[in-house]
């Protein structure tokens, strides 16, 4: 009882919703620590640059939606993935839009005020001109004016978002702003207003910084949301590939709809030239469909009736008549689509060290600002209350926790958007940066690193057996079968057009062999180990067995019965791909191993044509996954590549399990990247993408670090004393813009990404 317990217990449910209103890594910081304290919630994990959050649990999805609404991030349950796409696609169209406004009424009502003070400080002329025509109590006055309208209209965001979580003990970026700008506009307005309540030489205006800080974070936050859209980019386009029209075959009629309005078992025509709309099965017409968006592969692919067609693929020059099998998300474009976003969703185990440090970081800024403001009224001679309050908003203004939440996520976002393009889906964001660390890759032998469409070379029947009586019983039995080596026997029985017998009670010991009743005979096909678990001595026939294997070939009993009946050989050739695939990988330094569940000498014969030299043979999956974790004892980190559902559970046990899209379902769905193509090239490519998008994140954050250990010490004001520099908040705000600007800047460079082909 308690094993079929253990063997139908599910995983805990997965719930994602849309977040909107996040600017910072502290903002993530505090819906996580919000959808924590959720009841039921087990895991939950929030992404800044796809402004999504997914939650593992059994939770009451609306109560968890509310949650984070009330603290103050808008969020909404991801339930339809097409539709919630578009809205959140349209949302940050209408957000970039806000923000043009925003920037343009900023800039137009902060130009004059900048104007005027900057061209004080470009001469003593300069400055006698303007104070004789504009002199300071009027100038003020209108500064005032101009600053207030900048701030309470443009700025208003800051105040609304920042001021609540600063009183609620959650502060970030937009409280960090708010309070520089408040202070610098609070502190003018004194100037001006209430002069005789400062010291005489310390009555300064700062309308034009509490301007500009607004004027600049707006500059900045346009660039990063124009960037971030850059960042999705090939997922749009990956979306846009499928048609918007169909034509459907009705009644001996082609007419047009929507693509959207297909269902499975329509029947739709695509003319020349034309893309598939959608998935389905040829049932008439014969041509080449070119479907590099889902291989990377650029040769076009030849179509005939009975092939599969998928959804947004290109056909050539042929005429084809399908009928849809799959809309929707479960279509193959939907399917990658859904695959890219999970793994973009996902937290690498780098991004750990950055959510520690942002927990505290906004806190720890207001505790320098403080120190600042403090340190500079104690120790500043004459006129330290303007020089405290100048650097105390540099360190508020200075601060940027917007870099460090966006250095790992964008990297992401582009990395496997490319990588997707090209046929390489990482559907587990961690495989990013575990892939890299790989030490050992093993390779499975049939299909992976050979072609996977063996052909049967010999036939030896036993005594009082006929090669004709052996070939029709064993081809009855295989056509039972999903393994590659099984279509290699019913294909030589079909080509010598032998009868076709029914077989019954089809069973498969997995990795051994399989059995079926033919003819009222119970007829077994598999490995000299399956034979002998059957009690059936296959002595007679070991020393032919060993000869075909050391010419690498597979032998196959066959027992009719309890009698040995005879054997056969199969040969599978080795992939082109597969031997240089396997010397770049020794050339970087990683071991290359081979497991498989065929025969050890056919094994250790394709094993010394590659020049692998760790091999394991002969094993169930069971025993794949024995190998595995014997790999893993001895290295760092295991990668594992495979495409057959005996694979399934050593995909699922490596630390990157990485399956062929050739392969079958369960290969695919156990893995943490799929390659869409035959080809074993793209395993060096996965790895390419890994190494060059940890980089990134790792200069990413370097410069993130960086920036805010150098600048904020400057902006407190370190170098004054000695150098007399001091960093204006105008200056800050610029700075603090660009740092943002920068790591997404960095992150795109990903789109360049080169790939073997």
């Amino acid at each position: 009882m308690s094993s079929q317990s253990s063997a139908t217990r599910h995983p805990p449910p997965t719930l994602q919703l849309t977040v909107e209103g996040m600017s910072c890594a502290s903002c993530v910081g505090r819906v996580e620590r919000v959808l924590a304290a959720q009841p039921g919630v087990e895991q939950a994990s929030v992404n800044l640059a796809t402004e999504r959050a997914t939650i593992i649990g059994d939770v009451a999805a609306e109560s968890v939606a509310q949650a984070v609404t009330a603290a103050g991030y808008p969020a909404r349950i991801f339930v339809d993935a097409a539709k919630t796409r578009a809205l959140q696609q349209q949302k940050k169209q209408h957000h970039i839009q806000a923000l043009q406004r925003n920037v343009l009424m900023a800039v137009v009502l902060t130009l004059p005020i900048f104007v005027v003070e900057m061209a004080m400080h470009l001469s003593q002329a300069m400055q006698s001109w303007v104070d004789y025509y504009l002199p300071v109590p009027g100038r003020w006055v209108a500064e005032a004016v101009l600053s207030t309208l900048v701030l309470l209209g443009p700025g208003r965001q800051f105040y609304r978002l920042g001021l609540p979580a600063l009183w609620n003990r959650a502060p970030d970026m937009n409280a960090l702003v708010a309070i520089g700008t408040l202070a610098a506009w609070g502190y003018s307005l004194f100037a001006t207003f209430a002069p005789q309540w400062l010291p005489a030489q310390s009555v300064h205006v700062y309308y034009e910084a509490a301007a500009m800080i607004v004027c600049l974070v707006l500059i900045g936050r346009l660039l990063e949301a124009r960037a971030k859209g850059k960042t999705s980019q090939a997922m749009q386009r990956l979306l846009q590939l499928q048609p918007n029209v169909a034509h459907r075959w009705q009644n001996d009629q082609s007419e047009e709809i929507a693509t959207e309005s297909l269902v499975v078992g329509d029947i739709v025509e695509v003319r020349p030239g034309e893309k598939i709309p959608i998935d389905g099965e040829v049932v008439a017409g014969e041509s080449h469909v070119e479907e590099s968006m889902v291989t990377g592969e650029p040769l076009a692919v030849r179509k005939r009736p009975g092939d599969a067609l998928t959804g947004g693929t290109l056909n050539q020059q042929g005429y084809l008549r399908f009928k849809v099998t799959a809309t929707g998300e479960q279509t193959v474009l939907a399917q990658i689509v859904q695959a890219v976003e999970q793994a973009q969703a996902a937290k690498l185990p780098i991004q750990g060290v950055v959510d520690k440090v942002t927990l505290w970081f906004v806190p720890v800024v207001f505790m320098a600002a403080l120190l600042t403001l403090m340190g500079w009224l104690y120790f500043a001679p004459q006129g330290g209350i303007s020089l405290a309050i100048v650097n105390a908003v540099a360190v508020l203004i200075i601060a940027c926790p917007c870099a460090m939440g966006l250095a790992t996520p964008t990297s992401i976002m582009v990395a496997t958007g490319r990588a997707a393009e090209k046929g390489i889906l990482f559907r587990q964001g961690r495989a990013l940066q575990q892939l890299r660390e790989t030490t050992l890759i093993a390779f499975d032998k049939t299909g992976t690193l050979t072609e996977g469409h063996p052909t049967l070379t010999d036939i030896q029947p036993a005594e009082g057996f006929s090669t004709q009586q052996l070939l029709t019983y064993a081809a009855a039995v295989e056509r039972y079968s999903e393994h590659p080596l099984a279509r290699a026997v019913v294909d030589a029985a079909n080509a010598q057009q032998l009868e076709r017998v029914s077989a019954t009670d089809f069973t498969t010991s997995s990795g051994m062999g399989v059995s079926a009743n033919v003819n009222d005979q119970q007829v077994h096909i598999g490995t000299q180990r399956y034979l002998e678990s059957l009690f059936i001595a296959s002595s007679g026939l070991e020393p032919l067995a060993t000869h075909y294997a050391e010419q690498g070939k597979s032998p196959f009993y066959i027992a009719i019965g309890e009698q040995l009946a005879g054997i056969i050989a199969v040969t599978d050739p080795i992939k082109n791909s597969s031997q240089a695939v396997v010397s770049q990988l020794q050339a970087q330094g990683i071991i290359v191993a081979m497991v498989t569940g065929d025969n050890r000498m056919t094994a250790q014969s394709v094993a010394k044509q590659l020049g692998i030299r760790e091999v394991v043979a002969e094993v169930k999956p069971q025993g794949k996954v024995e190998a595995i974790q014997n790999w893993q004892q001895r290295f760092a980190s295991v990668s594992f590549v495979g495409d057959g559902i005996n694979d399934a559970p050593a995909l699922a046990a490596a630390d990157v399990g990485i399956a062929l899209g050739s392969g079958t379902d369960i290969a695919i769905e156990s893995a943490d990247v799929v390659l869409m193509s035959d080809s074993l090239t793209n395993v060096l490519n996965a790895r390419h993408v890994s190494q060059v998008t940890m980089t990134n994140i790792q200069q990413n954050l370097f410069w993130a670090f960086i920036y805010n250990l150098v600048l904020i010490p400057v902006a407190a004001g370190a170098l004054y004393p000695a150098f007399g520099i001091q960093l204006s908040p105008i200056l800050a705000a610029g700075a603090m813009a660009l740092s943002s600007v920068f790591v997404l800047g960095n992150a795109l460079r990903l789109k360049r990404t080169t790939f073997t082909h």
